[in-house]
């Protein structure tokens, strides 16, 4: 067993509804494999203001220099499809979208575009979100994407998704970072990385008229997220993706850090009280080889600010 397998096998992560911890026994392990050169395929974060967490955490992972070089585009995919404020857990923490967009540039990004394609009218969504302020304040383009006009037919080459009109910016782009809302999804069983690139796409109807989970993971094959950064502060439990009142949503002051889209979306699951395995998408694309499920193969940090 060469080294990188024994940390790989020696590194493990925990999670609860909320609680993102290390088993008992592995914490000095993981310490000493995460002053090694090689960075944790994940970083957990809790305890504080979202814009601190995601500096933390990237700081950890590599810095956005791992993901971004000077001179390419970037693609930010938040959520931000529905015309309710950041409160209610539907959209994606405008702050987060901001410190993404400013590290992109720092990182040399010639251009930081922020898109999705939205559920509810576009320009009260992105207004109501905060997220069009925030996008203004970092430096970012916001990309239109309500016309049909802004999307290209790619061949998919999945099981289900064969063919799929794909926005043009993501054609256009260099770097693809998902950042999505933790929540609930009445359909998927949960919307975090894989589920949100939906709004990357014209048609949502073609895929739940083929198979929604199926088609979720064939988009991988297609575009996969250089880096997925998971929004677990204000988390919809139920009644998903767009919530129903103040009851649905659980204050969980999380977030998620990893390359790996399969890997982040499972510990996401895992925050909802799924077990690893269960959600259909996330096995499916684990399957297809776009990630690891497996988190006890995984190095994970987890920091408290």
């Amino acid at each position: 067993m060469n080294r990188r397998e024994f940390l790989k096998k020696s590194a493990a992560m925990g999670i609860g509804a909320g609680v993102l911890f290390l088993p008992k026994g592995f914490r000095n392990i993981a310490k000493a494999a995460f002053a090694a050169e090689e960075y944790p395929d994940l970083v957990a974060l809790k305890g504080g203001g979202v814009a601190e967490m995601f500096d933390r955490g990237m700081k950890a992972i590599g810095g956005m220099g791992r993901f971004v070089r000077s001179g390419q585009k970037v693609v930010i995919k938040p959520n931000m499809s529905w015309d309710v404020p950041q409160s209610g857990g539907a959209n994606t923490s405008p702050e987060l979208v901001a410190s993404v967009v400013r590290h992109c540039l720092d990182a040399g990004a010639v251009r930081v575009f922020v898109m999705d394609h939205s559920i509810e009218y576009w320009e009260r969504s992105k207004a109501s979100s905060g997220i069009d302020d925030a996008i203004k304040s970092a430096g970012g383009v916001y990309a239109p994407s309500e016309k049909e006009g802004y999307y290209q037919s790619v061949q998919v080459g999945g099981k289900a998704l064969k063919e799929a009109m794909i926005h043009e910016s993501l054609l256009e782009s260099d770097v693809l970072i998902s950042v999505p809302v933790l929540k609930h999804h009445g359909g998927a069983g949960v919307s975090i990385s894989a589920k949100g690139l939906m709004g990357c796409v014209w048609s949502r109807r073609d895929y739940h008229a083929k198979g929604l989970q199926s088609c979720i993971a064939d988009f991988l094959t297609a575009r996969k997220p250089n880096l997925n950064v998971i929004d677990a502060g204000r988390v919809i439990t139920r009644n998903g993706p767009r919530g129903g009142s103040p009851s649905d949503v659980v204050e969980m002051g999380s977030l998620i850090i990893s390359p790996d889209v399969v890997a982040a979306d499972t510990a996401g699951a895992m925050m909802l009280g799924h077990k690893q395995g269960e959600i259909e998408h996330i096995r499916l694309a684990a399957a297809a080889g776009h990630g690891e499920m497996d988190l006890s193969k995984l190095k994970i940090e987890r920091l408290t600010v």
